[in-house]
């Protein structure tokens, strides 16, 4: 049972009532549709769908960081939490919306340094300068921009596990080795440089949802 759990969620959701700060990546902005505001109760039909879509140990974990990161994570209606302990070919990016209690699950890959074999698998986290690997912890979502992966859209690390994050690049885009049918062909998606890289036809679903200020969770029970 994660009833408990659900009543943080409902105590959690508040509009967005900050922006994103800063970047050390110039490029070009991409505009993304705001998302529409929603009313902050949630019904209890959110409980059922968030124990059916997220471990309840890693949805606590989650929540912890949410209420921990409060003063700058503003917009709490919606998140994503990403389980790392899942292999590529799993979705295993979900997300979950606070408010409509509702949940929803995309493939999404990890970065090579997280995988030096190429398993499937995510092995380590890193958070250091050129080790290509995925990082563990809370993130920022923040502005979009088209760069070297086309559209993008940055995070900022919340916690000494993944604070280099912003300075990194360490940002979600779409990338062809993480679409569906890579798993047909090869049973795992390819891997990044540690970017949340999915689908090519998943991103603006992504980008919708998430909008600006909200966090993701990434992590392994």
């Amino acid at each position: 049972m994660i009833s408990g759990a659900g009543v943080a969620l409902a105590a959690l959701a508040r509009p967005a009532t900050k922006p994103f700060l800063g970047s050390s990546h110039p490029a070009r902005p991409t505009a993304v549709p705001a998302a529409p505001r929603t009313d902050p109760g949630m019904p209890q039909t959110a409980l059922d769908a968030a124990r059916f879509s997220v471990d309840p140990a890693l949805l606590g974990r989650a929540l912890a960081a949410l209420e921990q990161h409060s003063g700058t994570v503003k917009a709490r209606d919606r998140m994503a939490i990403v389980d790392f302990t899942a292999p590529s070919s799993d979705p295993r990016l979900h997300f979950l919306d606070v408010v409509n209690g509702k949940a929803s699950r995309l493939l999404v890959a990890h970065g090579s340094g997280s995988d030096p074999g190429h398993t499937g698998f995510l092995e380590r986290f890193s958070n250091a300068f050129g080790s290509n690997a995925s990082s563990e912890g809370a993130f920022l979502t923040g502005d979009y921009y088209t760069g070297k992966h086309g559209r993008s859209q940055r995070l900022m690390g919340l916690d000494p596990t993944n604070n280099n994050a912003l300075d990194r690049a360490i940002v979600i885009h779409s990338a062809w080795y993480a679409n569906d049918d890579m798993i047909a062909a090869h049973g795992k998606l390819g891997r990044s440089q540690g970017c949340f890289a999915v689908g090519e036809n998943k991103l603006s679903d992504v980008f919708s949802f998430l909008g600006e200020g909200r966090m993701v969770f990434a992590a392994r029970t």
